[in-house]
């Protein structure tokens, strides 16, 4: 039953992700991106955004390599490491072709800090979903008691989160741009975490 809910997820994933892709492909205005922008910005003041900045960094690259190279030298046993690394590598190929298929433009004239590129899907909603997933996957699979696997998972379910709500806020990123990611990388992840199991086992 587990693995029947599994890949309904992962094909509605796929689903909603072709949908968003029809409709950034004919250019269409989205009225999500303004009504969930338009909201964000009622919040936007110096101080938040100075935080807001912080956060978003928890998806950038100089931050998920540091944790990977912090957990191959931490854990004896290298395979979590391996994977995590191969993870970033299968997540960011994919993410360059993504965005070189669909070569939306970002927001105009919105944004808090400076980015360049193509803005859909959000390379950083991707790695985060794909990455930090990864890691709730690892910790869901672990022999943790119950207690702290909800402490962990919950922590890293909310970084996913907040990383992609960041890239609205700061007006580099629609929000479809953000849900289309997340909707790629789960699509992704779930093949990933499938292939890699039975070495984990």
């Amino acid at each position: 039953m587990k693995k029947k809910k599994k890949w309904f997820v992962c094909i509605i994933s796929l689903v909603v992700f072709i949908i968003l892709s029809i409709l950034v492909l004919t250019k269409k205005d989205i009225f999500i991106d303004s009504f969930v922008y338009n909201f964000l910005s009622n919040y936007i003041t110096s101080d938040l955004t100075k935080s807001v900045v912080m956060l978003t960094n928890l998806g950038s690259a100089f931050t998920v390599i540091g944790i990977v190279v912090v957990v191959l030298i931490i854990f004896k046993n290298k395979k979590y490491g391996l994977f995590m690394s191969l993870d970033l590598i299968i997540i960011t190929i994919l993410q360059l072709i993504l965005k070189s298929i669909f070569t939306r433009s970002r927001p105009i004239d919105i944004s808090l800090i400076e980015e360049t590129g193509y803005s859909f899907p959000s390379g950083h909603s991707l790695t985060v979903m794909a990455f930090y997933g990864l890691i709730v996957y690892f910790i869901y699979k672990s022999s943790l008691n119950k207690n702290s696997k909800i402490l962990f998972i919950t922590l890293f379910s909310l970084v996913i989160l907040v990383v992609g709500l960041s890239r609205v806020y700061l007006g580099v990123h629609f929000f479809t741009d953000v849900l289309g990611a997340y909707c790629f990388s789960i699509f992704y992840l779930i093949i990933y975490t499938s292939v890699i199991d039975r070495w984990l086992k």
